[in-house]
């Protein structure tokens, strides 16, 4: 009989006889997923129908199923504006679109993430999957308690296949398959004859992992919603802001919020710097952004010096304060035709464009009376530009972000602002439906472009509006959002656990030593993976040299002693 001096791999022959019992044993629970369950309920009655639906809604068919119905849910939230989010929005919305109105309130539209059909699709999806991973965690822990399969009968039928004779003796050859396993980290069983070896656990591991992540995602996520918070305040140079529903300019949150959550601190910008490049095809580009506050923590807390940088918050109980953007604030004083000073403020601006071209309105609400002592209102449409180009040079654009040659440009009402009839109004613009132009004296809208310092004459003795000087704003968003640090855990241990699940393999090996009929012991190695692999004969490969080593080749019978023997 001829032998081989390496290993050599073989694929299964389809012509062979079926598997037997020893094969289908050797390939079984190499994986903790559930078997599919195609079949109808099983049972009579109600308790047949009930385990037949819990089958159905544990396997993993369900549970992607649901997670894509979750997914596709999530569209109609980020459509149609949301009352947690914009009140406002969805007012328009419903002017807009009044024939949809009735079915969008039907199917809860206006409030997707709070309503009854994306709750039913969340809490099925959770129920899926812990039905799914609790059998497969008790399935798994048994498979790390257990011991790997015996040798099948036939070892040439699996995937990875390799053979040769040695003149050790079978103990040897199978102590040294032992011990070469156990090197490379493989659970060994003893057998008859055999050594049988398991490596690879850490795939159902991290598979666990994955579907336990998810399940902590979920939980996270659910939390930070029902428990969040977020608002926008712009605060000028020099004020303050208390972290109170009422100091805010725009506020959302959760169901499950309550005011009492709001971390309590207070705070005062004290100075904001902005840097830009100077010149270069970067010109205007934003390089540093920087605001300086005095913050204090609770009603008695001592006043500490902060920073806040963009991307780089501040931190407060359980609250991050991010710094969003900022801009300008023209002050202005308007006096009455008395002389009397009636209105004196920084009024924010609103850019609009990269420079900082910004646009807003200047309203005094009270406090005038005309020449005539009739009470009014005053109005006005403003345009800043931290850089004017010039007058003959251009619109009134602003040419660079920060404060070169600062111009604003005025254009003057009277009347009602509509302040009175208790409807909110939006501060950065003017309605002049009740109210009247000042006329120049081409009766023509009366507007003048101002420098700081300058002032302005009303016609007809109204009054004067003068420039006194630029004042910054930054805007903060204060948010709290519990489960945030649970959720990013989790999302790291699915990273991890669905790299394990899809780069580790679990398999086994086998080794079978007996003794042939010529006396030469016989050497088989096998291996089986859960999936088809081209690493799995690579590795058998080096395990058998490994093997080889230890239980080397034995050297051809000459034919002639062969001979003479059969003679004796």
């Amino acid at each position: 009989m001829s032998t081989t001096d390496k290993a050599s791999t073989e694929a299964p022959n389809p012509s062979e006889d079926a598997p037997d019992a020893s094969e289908t044993a050797a390939g079984a629970q190499l994986s903790t997923a559930p078997a599919e369950d195609t079949g109808g309920p099983v049972g009579i009655g109600v308790i047949g129908w009930i385990r037949w639906f819990w089958r159905q809604l544990t396997s993993m068919r369900v549970a992607l199923i649901l997670l894509f119905l979750l997914s596709l849910g999530s569209i109609p939230g980020s459509l149609v504006p949301q009352n947690q989010v914009d009140a406002m929005k969805v007012a328009q919305w419903k002017k807009d679109h009044s024939f949809w109105v009735p079915v969008a309130e039907k199917l809860q539209l206006f409030d997707v993430y709070s309503s009854v059909w994306f709750s039913a699709i969340y809490l099925l999806l959770f129920i899926s999957l812990i039905g799914c991973i609790v059998p497969r965690s008790w399935q798994f822990v048994g498979q790390l308690t257990g011991r790997p399969p015996g040798a099948p009968k036939r070892l040439d039928r699996l995937p990875a296949y390799a053979t040769w004779r040695t003149e050790k003796s079978p103990d040897e050859v199978l102590a040294h398959a032992k011990s070469v396993l156990g090197g490379r980290r493989f659970r060994t069983e003893a057998g008859a004859a055999s050594v049988a070896a398991e490596k690879g656990y850490l795939r159902e591991a991290g598979n666990l992992v994955f579907h336990i992540a998810l399940i902590v995602m979920l939980v996270a996520f659910a939390w930070g919603q029902l428990f969040k918070s977020e608002g926008g305040k712009l605060v000028l140079r020099g004020k303050g802001f208390a972290n109170t529903l009422t100091q805010y300019d725009d506020f959302k949150y959760g169901s499950f919020f309550s005011p009492d959550d709001l971390a309590p601190f207070s705070f005062t910008l004290d100075r904001f710097d902005a840097t830009y490049e100077e010149s270069g095809p970067q010109k205007g580009t934003a390089r540093d952004f920087k605001a300086y506050v005095t913050f204090s923590d609770g009603a008695d807390g001592a006043p500490q010096k902060r920073e806040i940088q963009v991307n780089k918050p501040m931190e407060v109980d359980g609250s991050k304060v991010y710094l969003l953007g900022h801009g300008y604030a023209p002050i202005v004083s308007v006096t009455d035709p008395t002389g009397k000073v009636v209105f004196k403020d920084a009024v924010p601006m609103l850019p609009f464009d990269a420079n900082l071209s910004s646009s807003g309105a200047v309203k005094v609400p009270d406090g005038y009376s005309d020449k005539d002592g009739k009470k009014e209102q005053l109005g006005f449409n403003a345009m800043f530009v931290p850089t004017f180009a010039g007058e003959g040079k251009g619109t009134m654009l602003s040419q660079f972000p920060d404060l070169k040659f600062p111009v604003l440009a005025l254009s003057a009402y009277h009347g009602s602002l509509g302040v009175d009839a208790g409807l909110p109004q939006n501060v950065y613009q003017l309605n002049t439906s009740k109210m009247q132009e000042f006329k120049d004296a081409d009766g023509q809208l009366f507007k003048k472009r101002l420098l700081p310092g300058e002032a302005m004459e009303l016609p007809n003795g109204a009054g004067t509006v003068k420039f006194e000087g630029v004042e910054r704003w930054a805007t903060f968003s204060i948010t709290r959002q519990p489960g945030s640090g649970l959720a990013l855990s989790g999302a790291i241990a699915a990273i991890g656990g669905l790299a394990a699940s899809l780069f580790i393999q679990r398999r086994r090996v086998w080794v079978r030593a007996v003794t042939g009929k010529d006396g030469v012991t016989v050497v088989e190695m096998a291996g089986l993976g859960r999936s088809e692999s081209a690493k799995l004969p690579e590795e058998l490969g080096q395990l058998a040299a490994a093997l080889h080593q230890q239980a080397p080749t034995a050297p051809d019978q000459p034919v002639k002693d062969t001979v003479e023997g059969e003679r004796g």
